[in-house]
């Protein structure tokens, strides 16, 4: 009853709106997203790579486990999920929490995460989140990857630092990704930025020798910057390397499934 006499008064006074559909929210106590667009995102089902993560068609995958661009060129991830595929509701969703400070989507975000993740985080010694540029953090007042990090359950590591700002990945072709971040990444692993940061965690002299560490970003494309990230992670010690994301862009799609246009 309370909660009923709560969504009433909300509706009322304030008229929020689901920021992926513009629908007004029936029950706002419930999250800023309405029902029906959580229920419209499509998640990653098998078969899928069991390296990368991206669909396989199932004829191929009838062949083989892995897609063949893990085939061709392994990367140094030993595995990758995502939550959903980065189109339509997902789409929208992300871009209301990554661009329109909505950052109160970090929670929904990171119990998919968490329920397509829990290969990725089974073992875990941290996550890492994929670090901004000091401009861009100065600019959008917050890392949307650290946001989604501190949901997964796990100690959370901002041991990456981002070396140099260049631009947006979102808009570059797969080569021009590779290039922007080539060389951006470095690890970092001061006493005082890990207490700014609230981490209780200090690495000894071995650095991250020894650490199972997975990556935490908001949207895959064509891999370039967890491939980036997790190359330098595996050069301080790490003993392995994983990443999850909350979306990620189908490579190749299995029919009844759009190839998204991130």
């Amino acid at each position: 009853m309370v909660a009923r006499v709560s969504n009433t008064v909300l509706r009322i006074l304030l008229a929020p709106v689901c920021p992926a559909c513009q629908s007004a929210l029936d029950e706002p106590l419930r999250g800023p997203v309405c029902g029906a667009c959580w229920g419209s995102v499509t998640h990653l089902t098998p078969p899928l790579c069991r390296r990368c993560g991206d669909a396989l068609p199932p004829i191929a995958a009838l062949a083989q486990d892995l897609c063949a661009r893990c085939r061709r060129a392994p990367p140094c991830l030993s595995i990758l999920r995502s939550a959903g595929i980065y189109d339509g509701a997902l789409r929208r969703i992300v871009h209301a929490f990554k661009y329109d400070g909505c950052r109160a989507l970090a929670a929904p975000l990171g119990r998919l995460m968490r329920e397509a993740g829990g290969d990725v985080l089974r073992g875990a010694t941290a996550v890492v989140p994929v670090p901004l540029s000091r401009r861009r953090a100065a600019s959008r007042g917050f890392n949307q990857s650290d946001d989604l990090a501190r949901q997964l359950g796990a100690p959370v590591w901002p041991v990456l630092r981002r070396r140099r700002h260049g631009p947006p990945q979102a808009g570059l072709g797969a080569e021009a990704r590779a290039a922007n971040v080539a060389g951006a990444y470095g690890v970092s692993w001061t006493a005082a930025a890990l207490a700014r940061a609230g981490v209780p965690w200090r690495p000894s002299a071995r650095g991250l020798e020894g650490a199972t560490l997975v990556i935490v970003d908001d949207v895959l494309t064509t891999g370039a910057t967890v491939d980036a990230c997790a190359r330098v992670l595996i050069a301080a010690g790490a003993a392995e390397v994983r990443a999850l994301t909350a979306a990620r862009a189908l490579t190749r799609c299995r029919p009844g499934v759009g190839i998204p246009g991130a």
